[in-house]
C-alpha cells in the first residue's frame, strides 16, 4: 500500500522533461568577459603600435647617422633611407686621425673632466645636503631658498664674470674651470636631490649613533653616506652625461687643441678640412656617444632607484 507522499514527484523528476536556463546566464557573462578582453587586447596593441612607432621617429635621426658613418661621402645625402648597399669602415679609420691627435686623445680630456666633476660633486653635494637636512643653523631656509632659485639661474648670466675671475687667476686653457667649481657645491639640483633622498632616512639612526658617541663627521661618513648609493649613483649618472656633453663650457674656456674635450674636438673636425667628410665625422659621433650609452645602459636601475627614492614626483 502507498501513501500520497510516495507517488509525489521528487525534485529531479519534477524537472525532468522541462527544459532549464539555469546556464544561460553564466554563458552570457563569458561571452561578455570575452568581448571585453578582446576589446582591452585590441587596444593595448593599439598603444604599443603608437609607442613603436613614436618611438621609431624619434629613434631615426640615430639610426640615419649610423647608417651615414657606414656609406660613402658622396652618398649620404643622396640616400636618406636606412638601406646600406656597400661598408664604408674607412669613415672610422680616417676620422681617428683627421685631427692633429688621434681622437682617443679628446676622449682622454673628457674623461679628466668627467672625472674631477664627478668627485666633486659627489663630495661637495653629499656634504652640503647633509648640512641643510640635518644641522640646524641661522637662515638656514633662507639659503636653502636661495640654493633653489640658483636652479632657475642661467649658466650663461655668470660665465662673463667667471670667466674674468678665472683669466685673473690663469686658468683659462686649462681644466680647472671646468672641475673646481663642482667642488664648491654650485650643482643645486644634486643638492636638492641629496636633501630630500636624507629627509627620508629615519632620524632615530641619527640618536642611536649620537648616543654611542658619534658626531656629525661620523654619521655623514659611517651611517648616511652609505645608505645614499641610490642618490650618489643619480648624481654620478647625470653628471656624467652632462659633463660629457658639455660643449659650451669647453669652448670658453679651452682654446689649445691639445685641450679640447670631445664636443670641441668634433667642432674642430668640421673646421679642420675645407670639404667636410662628413662620413668620418659621423663616424666620431657615434664613438664619442659610446660612453653615454654604456654608462646610461648599466645604471638605468640605479639611476630610477635614485630618483623613485628622493620623493621628487
Amino acid at each position: 500500500m502507498t501513501t500520497k507522499l510516495e507517488t509525489l514527484p521528487t525534485p529531479e523528476t519534477a524537472g525532468a522533461g522541462k527544459p532549464t536556463n539555469r546556464r544561460k546566464p553564466k554563458v552570457r557573462e563569458s561571452r561578455g568577459t570575452l568581448a571585453f578582453s578582446k576589446a582591452q587586447r585590441s587596444k593595448a596593441l593599439m598603444k604599443h603600435a603608437i609607442l613603436i612607432l613614436a618611438g621609431g621617429l624619434m629613434i631615426y635621426p640615430l639610426l640615419w647617422m649610423v647608417v651615414s658613418s657606414l656609406r660613402p661621402n658622396e652618398l649620404i645625402f643622396r640616400e636618406p633611407g636606412l638601406w646600406l648597399n656597400s661598408l664604408e669602415m674607412s669613415n672610422y679609420t680616417s676620422g681617428w686621425s683627421a685631427l692633429t691627435h688621434p681622437f682617443g686623445h679628446y676622449m682622454i680630456n673628457s674623461a679628466i673632466v668627467v672625472i674631477g666633476s664627478i668627485l666633486g660633486n659627489l663630495i661637495s653635494c653629499s656634504m652640503a645636503a647633509y648640512a641643510f637636512a640635518r644641522l640646524q643653523f641661522t637662515a638656514k631656509k633662507l639659503l636653502f631658498g636661495i640654493m633653489l632659485l640658483t636652479i632657475m639661474l642661467p649658466f650663461h648670466v655668470v660665465i662673463v664674470p667667471q670667466y674674468i675671475l678665472f683669466s685673473q687667476i690663469g686658468w683659462v686653457n686649462t681644466f680647472w674651470p671646468l672641475i673646481v667649481p663642482k667642488l664648491l657645491a654650485t650643482e643645486a639640483f644634486f643638492v636638492f636631490l641629496m636633501v630630500q633622498f636624507i629627509r627620508g632616512i629615519p632620524r632615530e639612526l641619527d640618536e642611536a649613533a649620537r648616543i654611542d658617541g658619534a658626531g656629525h663627521p661620523r654619521i655623514f661618513l659611517r651611517l648616511i653616506l652609505p645608505l645614499m648609493v641610490p642618490a650618489l649613483a643619480t648624481t654620478t649618472i647625470f653628471t656624467f652625461i652632462w659633463t660629457w656633453n658639455d660643449f659650451f663650457g669647453a669652448l670658453i674656456y679651452l682654446t689649445d687643441p691639445d685641450m679640447f674635450t670631445v664636443p670641441v674636438a668634433l667642432r674642430a673636425f668640421v673646421d679642420s678640412q675645407s670639404a667636410t667628410s662628413w662620413g668620418s665625422l659621423f663616424a666620431m659621433s657615434i664613438v664619442s656617444l659610446l660612453p653615454v650609452f654604456l654608462v646610461f645602459l648599466f645604471g638605468q636601475r640605479f639611476l630610477i632607484k635614485g630618483i623613485a627614492t628622493t620623493g621628487i614626483k
